[in-house]
């Protein structure tokens, strides 16, 4: 019946368990401490911690149902314990190998996926991202010379499952991988080649032999990239090492300049020698062709000769008169008449020059032709003379 019921006991309780006074008057509000004792009584009666209540068997039962609760309890946060390490996910970027049992039993790609601990164990890693290593040391080269070469690996694990079971630390295994690929390639190069042209050879070197040692060691590592950046002297020789680098650029610098003259004169003389050698060729042939026509001449005219003496003489002692009085200015004639011997003289130049006093332009042609005209005379003149001495 409740409290507040006609008939209840609506008189010596409220319903919060407090009874009225004499008076009449309420209770005030709950108490707060026994509210915390009464809450205190319920947890240790649940965790097995409540006191035994005479010796009947209600206080057995409720020890006892206290120890299951808290066996429940501690199975409960085991399993979430458990549940919440088990469960993982794996990136985009990742990958995750899972041991049973120490044995390797897969590998696993992005998502959300659970494994078994502890008789699992996985290894995650990210298989996408370049990674870098770098190194740097004093190295004796081919000619034993000291060098400092500093190098910058790029690398990123192509096998996972390489990575994680074959090789205990596969990265110390690059480190010292990548110390014995670079000495070995300085010590068979020139100091010359690795300070100056030759480290981008040294470096595709460098990254075959040290890939080829990762997969004899099966570290599961690909090597990307091999840069070697400015490598130097050691500082306590550096000055040394300047001086001799200037010295062989004056070297270089003093070659290139020798062979840009020799391109220069080397050309030209060849050019000189070729066009001696062709005017010689010319010359020769020169020679050889007007030897032949006067060869072939005299031979046409000893057939003529043969046939006609007397005209074949006239005429070349007429041809032979025009070729000299064509290249002289002046003509002496002897002659005897009389027994007495004259001299004519023919002032060719003279009549030349009244010949060009007359034109006030003369030509070339006109020229030639007042010389031929003279020479015709001339001739003339002489062979006349010659016709009257032949006949007397």
């Amino acid at each position: 019946m409740a409290w507040n019921e006609p008939g209840g006991n609506s008189n010596n309780q409220d319903p919060w368990g407090g009874k009225r006074r004499n008076n009449g008057d309420r209770k005030g509000p709950p108490d707060l401490d026994e509210a915390f004792r009464k809450l205190q009584e319920s947890l240790n009666g649940l965790f097995g911690g409540g006191k035994k209540r005479g010796g009947g068997d209600d206080g057995g039962r409720t020890s006892k149902g206290g120890g299951y609760g808290l066996l429940g309890l501690g199975l409960v946060v085991l399993a979430a314990v458990w549940l919440y390490s088990a469960v993982y996910v794996v990136d985009e970027q990742e990958q995750a190998v899972v041991l049973r049992f120490g044995k390797y039993y897969e590998t696993v790609g992005p998502g959300l996926n659970i494994y078994f601990p502890p008789i699992d164990k996985k290894y995650m890693e990210n298989v996408t991202r370049e990674r870098a290593y770098t190194k740097q040391g004093q190295m004796l080269t081919e000619d034993e010379n000291i060098v400092e070469v500093p190098l910058t690996v790029q690398y990123k694990i192509s096998n996972l499952q390489d990575f994680v079971l074959n090789v205990d630390q596969p990265e110390i295994s690059l480190q010292q991988a990548t110390e014995s690929a670079l000495r070995h390639v300085v010590g068979s190069t020139a100091m010359d080649q690795v300070l100056t042209e030759g480290r981008e050879l040294m470096a595709s070197e460098i990254k075959e032999r040290l890939q080829r040692f990762l997969d004899t060691y099966r570290t599961g590592i690909t090597v990307t990239q091999v840069n070697i950046q400015s490598a130097a002297a050691p500082r306590e020789v550096q000055e040394a090492f300047d001086d001799v680098i200037r010295a062989r650029e004056d070297e270089q610098r003093s070659r290139n300049q020798a062979e840009t003259y020799a391109n220069g004169v080397v050309p030209e003389a060849r050019g000189q020698a070729q066009r001696i050698l062709e005017d010689a060729n010319g010359y020769r042939d020169e020679v050889v062709s007007r030897a032949k026509g006067e060869a072939d001449r005299f031979t046409k005219l000893v057939a003529e000769y043969r046939k006609a003496p007397e005209v074949t003489r006239e005429r070349l002692y007429l041809d032979t008169m025009q070729e000299v009085f064509s290249n002289t200015s002046k003509v002496l004639v002897t002659g005897s008449k009389g027994g007495q011997n004259n001299l004519l003289y023919l002032p060719l130049d003279k009549m030349i020059e009244g010949g060009r006093s007359g034109t006030s332009a003369p030509s070339t042609s006109s020229n030639a032709a007042a010389n031929e005209a003279s020479a015709r005379a001339a001739a003339d003149l002489l062979q006349q003379q010659t016709r009257t001495r032949e006949s007397r």
